[in-house]
């Protein structure tokens, strides 16, 4: 049976069902991050308050006990922690992130300038990890078998092996301080993108290869393929119009993970590149301890995951429209 039936008794379409069930998915998931964030941040075996209290440069030690109740009422840190928990996240709910205990300045107003320079980087990444991947296990598979083919086939295994740190810092040596091409840090400019999005970019693109590849080459073996040939299609033709929708769908899986850790890639690739971006500010919160901000960067990172992951479902009917078909187990 492929529908269901609401509160109401009316029936829902398989599609409005697949739909619902999966943004109710990513609510929770987003509501489970902050729990868990909250209970690490807040109830691990450490003292909140002087982590706190020491990230706005207050030594607990050197406070009398009427300076260190007036520093807790000051930063909220004398209400109860579920007071605590709930009043975040009622803020979050209506997109106040709080006040940065280090920097002095509220979060909401820290990510708006550093968020655009991350998502510029983040879109650069992508758009290039999927030109990349997607163009190497295409001609991988296209090709006839061979030294060719062996060499395509091996490469992504290269991309994969390969730290994003040392490929930032190889790419830094070959095309800044050697070439001049582009300019080694700094958030100025499209050509400052460049070597930072290709760092970010390589190894998405290879693991996307690798399985991209191999879906291609099981789809090109099916016997449908051998059939459109004996009508008289081209290998292209069949290639890329019904072995490539057929085989994207396990990549399409790992594109959603891929695309997530991409976000926490940005951490790494605004380090080694002196970007000002939300990763270089997030690095800067944890070293000091600015729990509010490590928070709300968490959150953030988390919201771009689950929302890219929540698409990437939406986009699995497109290829294969049994997906909202499958009826619920009971």
């Amino acid at each position: 049976m492929t529908t269901s039936r609401s509160s109401g008794g009316r029936r829902l379409h398989p599609t409005v069902r697949y739909v619902a069930g999966r943004v109710a998915q990513a609510v929770v998931v987003l509501w489970a991050v902050y729990t868990v964030t909250f209970g690490i941040l807040y109830l691990l075996p450490s003292d909140p308050v002087s982590l706190q209290l020491a990230a706005a440069n207050v030594q607990v030690d050197e406070l009398s006990p009427a300076e260190l109740a007036a520093a807790k009422a000051q930063y909220g840190l004398d209400r109860p922690l579920s007071t605590q928990y709930f009043d975040h996240l009622g803020g979050l709910l209506h997109g106040d992130f709080g006040r940065s205990i280090s920097l002095h300045r509220p979060v909401g107003e820290l990510l708006a300038e550093r968020l655009p320079s991350t998502l510029a980087l983040g879109a650069t990444a992508i758009a290039l990890a999927l030109l990349l991947g997607g163009g190497l296990a295409y001609l991988a598979a296209y090709v006839r078998p061979g030294r060719l083919k062996l060499a395509l086939n091996r490469l992504p295994a290269v991309g994969v092996s390969l730290p994003p740190f040392f490929v930032g810092l190889l790419l830094v040596q070959v095309f800044a301080f050697e070439l001049g091409w582009f300019p080694p840090t700094g958030t100025e400019g499209f050509s400052s993108l460049v070597l930072p999005a290709v760092t970010m970019a390589l190894p998405t693109a290879a693991m996307l290869a690798q399985v991209l590849t191999r879906s291609l080459d099981d789809q090109l073996a099916e016997p449908y393929v051998t059939t459109a040939a004996a009508r008289g299609l081209s290998r292209q033709y069949v290639q890329a119009r019904h072995a490539l929708r057929n085989a994207v769908l396990p990549a399409l899986t790992l594109l959603g993970l891929l695309l997530g850790a991409t976000v926490t890639e940005a951490v790494v690739a605004e380090t080694v590149f002196s970007r000002q971006g939300v990763g270089q500010m997030a690095q800067q919160a944890v070293l000091a301890q600015d729990v509010p901000l490590v928070q709300a960067i968490v959150v953030v990172a988390a919201t771009a995951f689950v929302l890219i992951n929540l698409v990437i479902d939406l986009v699995y009917p497109l290829f294969d429209p049994r997906i909202t078909h499958t009826p619920r187990v009971s």
